[in-house]
Parts: C-alpha cells; sequence; structure tokens
C-alpha cells in the first residue's frame, strides 16, 4: 500500500459509519482435494457469512439467525436456494473438465472459482456489481459492467467469451440483475441484520513473540466492521520500515482478526518508544498498545498466556482454512481491479462449451 493510499484510509476511518454495503457469493468447485468438498457455495454480506452449501451436506443454510426472516415473506427461500447450488454443483463438475481439456489437462487438483456480488451506498444510492471467474487460482474471465461485454483474461478463455458476447438474453438479464436484483435483495438483507450489521465491537490486542529474536506481533481479533487499520509507530510517529502487514481474516463469529509484524530487538532502551495503534471505523478513540517487554507473550516467558491468545486463533483459522484463502485470492484481485442470482436456463457456467 503507498503513502497516500494509507493516509486516505486512515482518514476514512475517522469518519461516521461505512455507507457501503457489499453482498459476494463465492462459489469453489475442486477435484482431488482430500478431505474438502468438491463444491462449496457461501454468501457474505459486509464480509459477515450469511449462507453456506457444500456438496457433503447438499443443503443451503442460513449462518445468521437474522437471515431466517426472510422465510416470512418468502417460505421457499432456502429451497430455492438449495436447488440452485445442486445444480450449480454438477455445472461446475462439467466445468472442470470442459477446462482441463481446454488447457490439456489430465488429472491433479483443479479448482474453479467464481465471485460474484454488488455494492450499494445508503447516501447515494450508487450500486456496482462484479462477476470474476478464475481457474487453478489464475484469472480466467469477467464482465465488464461499463461496457456488457466479457473480458478474457487467458487464450482459453476466449471461446467463452465469443459465445457469451453473442448471448444478448444473457447479458440483459446480467444487467437487470446487477442493477436491481442483486441490490434489492442486499437492501433487504441489510435491513434484516441491521443491529448486527451496524454495530461496532472493538477488539482484544495481543503482542506476540516466539523467540526474543523473532519480529514482535500485534495482534487485533474480535473487532467489527472489517473498516479497521492497524499499525506500528515510533516516538508518535506511523512506521513503514521494518512493519509487515498480514491480512484482514474473518473469525468464525462474524468478527475480524489481523497483525502487524515489527521487526526490532526489544531492549530497555526502546521500552515505550513503540506502539501498536489500532483504528475502527465510527469510533473515535484509538487502542494503543505500548511495546514493553513485561507485555509480550512469548514462548519463553509467557507460555500459557500465548497458548490461550493462539489457540482462538489456530482454532478460527482452521475452521476453514482451505475456503478462506480461496476467499483471499478473489478478493484481492477484485480490490485490485475495482449475489447470488437465480439463474435463468443458460448460465456463463452451462455456455462454457463451444458448440
Amino acid at each position: 500500500m503507498n503513502l497516500i493510499s494509507w493516509f486516505t484510509l486512515v482518514a476514512q476511518i475517522h469518519s461516521v459509519a461505512p455507507v457501503i454495503h457489499t453482498l459476494n457469493y463465492f462459489h469453489t468447485a475442486s477435484s482431488q482435494i482430500p478431505n474438502f468438498p468438491k463444491f462449496v457455495s457461501v454468501g457474505y454480506v459486509d464480509g459477515v457469512q450469511i449462507s453456506h452449501y457444500d456438496s457433503n451436506s447438499r443443503k443451503t443454510e442460513a449462518k445468521q439467525d437474522w437471515m431466517s426472516k426472510i422465510t416470512a415473506e418468502d417460505p421457499k427461500y432456502w429451497e430455492r436456494e438449495t436447488e440452485i447450488n445442486f445444480g450449480d454443483e454438477y455445472v461446475y463438475k462439467n466445468d472442470i473438465e470442459i477446462l482441463k481439456k481446454r488447457f490439456n489437462q489430465t488429472e491433479g487438483v483443479h479448482i474453479v472459482q467464481k465471485m460474484t456480488g454488488c455494492e450499494w451506498n445508503d447516501e447515494t444510492d450508487e450500486v456496482k456489481g462484479w462477476y470474476q471467474l478464475s481457474y487453478d487460482g489464475e484469472d480466467f474471465i469477467s464482465l465488464d459492467m461499463k461496457t456488457w461485454t466479457w473480458a478474457a483474461s487467458t487464450q482459453q478463455a476466449f471461446p467463452s467469451k465469443r459465445k457469451w458476447d453473442q448471448d444478448k438474453l444473457l447479458l440483459d438479464y446480467m444487467k437487470y440483475y446487477y442493477t436491481e436484483q442483486c441490490p434489492s435483495y442486499l437492501k433487504k438483507y441489510v435491513n434484516y441484520g441491521k443491529e448486527v450489521l451496524m454495530r461496532t465491537e472493538l477488539p482484544e490486542v495481543f503482542l506476540l513473540q516466539k523467540t526474543p529474536s523473532s519480529p514482535v506481533s500485534c495482534m487485533a481479533t474480535g473487532f467489527y466492521p472489517e473498516a479497521a487499520v492497524l499499525f506500528w509507530r515510533k516516538d508518535g510517529e506511523q512506521m513503514f520500515e521494518d512493519v509487515e502487514h498480514g491480512e484482514i481474516l474473518p473469525n468464525p463469529d462474524g468478527t475480524f482478526q489481523m497483525s502487524v509484524h515489527l521487526k526490532v530487538e526489544v531492549t530497555a532502551d526502546v521500552e515505550g518508544k513503540y506502539e501498536c495503534v489500532f483504528k475502527l471505523s465510527g469510533v473515535k478513540e484509538d487502542l494503543v498498545t505500548k511495546l514493553e517487554r513485561r507485555s509480550i507473550l512469548s514462548n519463553a516467558s509467557h507460555e500459557d498466556n500465548l497458548s490461550v491468545a493462539l489457540a482462538a486463533t489456530a482454532a478460527n483459522v482452521a475452521v476453514a482454512a482451505v475456503l478462506v484463502a480461496i476467499i483471499i485470492v478473489m478478493v484481492r484481485r477484485h480490490r485490485n481491479r475495482q449475489a447470488h442470482y437465480d439463474p435463468p436456463a443458460d448460465t456463463p457456467e452451462s455456455l462454457m462449451a463451444e458448440g
């Protein structure tokens, strides 16, 4: 992150609560990954998981209590979502076989991923959408929603681009979905979960160090919303050298965690000069943790406390380590470029083949 974007983010953190809401669906189809479902679909609103389907359970389930409100006006909602995901499971399985042929591959681990969704600004009412498909961790094809044409990211994607660009009925449906239907569902979900989605939760902050020669990690876990920054400063000045920032990761309870690592030798001379600072959107007061030897949890001096602090983090990451890694790749690509839908008979997935 460059200096301009960093300071812009810090300035935004002290504004009022965020007004940009997002609805994201991640579909992951895989082959030959041991102990991992062959198809998984998960939905998120503002970074909070709302739904889950996989090829083992073959049932779409709500992941938040407030999502059950939708059945009051749409009693068949979860049945319909299950039917859609069940159909997608087989479509994606077929897509992997088609793509293996296009890439001249045979056996081995292969993954098809789709990220689709929209965002809504609740002040300006502006909406944006996205549709991105990747194969084996690399961009494959996406929908340009300014020109409403398909953008092929690799030579093997051009047969799909040619066929989908000619399907005007499909593109008309995509326009309708991403400009009207997806935002409509997003607004509905935000209204259902406003008590949860509009809340703020401050994290617990730990200073961790494996050995006296290891970097000092400042870990914040249990915060909400996701719009937060964590950084080191020295003598009151923010540091950019000898610092490494980790990803913001989701916790199973809907909160988030993040870490920032500092390369420094912790001696008596440096104590009190370094601080770890956490800033959360909508909260005026910063959380400041001073670097002092007695406050560092380490294998050498605080083994029991360190185990307790890391146990929760390890458990959180282990719950869906493979899926989280996949989602992080997709989100990172989306942010650098900057909903699930009831598909018509001919969706892009079902049109993967040239014929």
